[in-house]
């Protein structure tokens, strides 16, 4: 059995039912088949895998130049990479 945090309390197992009963009637819950379940947990595998990946490295970047390519908002790191390719010729 987990640890449990001290103070935890667990419903009894009238409450418990109680909890249960009132989820299964609510018309909001959604329990998929097994089916369903693999169906959706495929739909959302993140990114999907392209030929050329990017490397993670921990490069040093002025302070300065890093706040001028995060003021641009999202897609500061895709922007460096551009800036990066057009100043080595690629």
């Amino acid at each position: 059995m987990p640890q449990l945090k001290p103070g935890h309390i667990s419903p009894t197992d009238e409450e418990d039912a109680a909890i249960r009963a009132g989820i299964a009637a609510d018309p909001d819950t959604f329990e998929p088949s097994d089916d369903e379940f693999l169906k959706l947990r495929s739909a959302s595998g993140g990114r999907s895998k392209v030929e050329v990946t990017e490397e993670a490295i921990k490069l040093r970047i002025d302070p300065d130049v890093l706040a001028h390519f995060r003021a641009m908002g999202p897609g500061w790191q895709s922007r460096i990479n551009e800036a990066l390719r057009k100043a080595a010729g690629l």
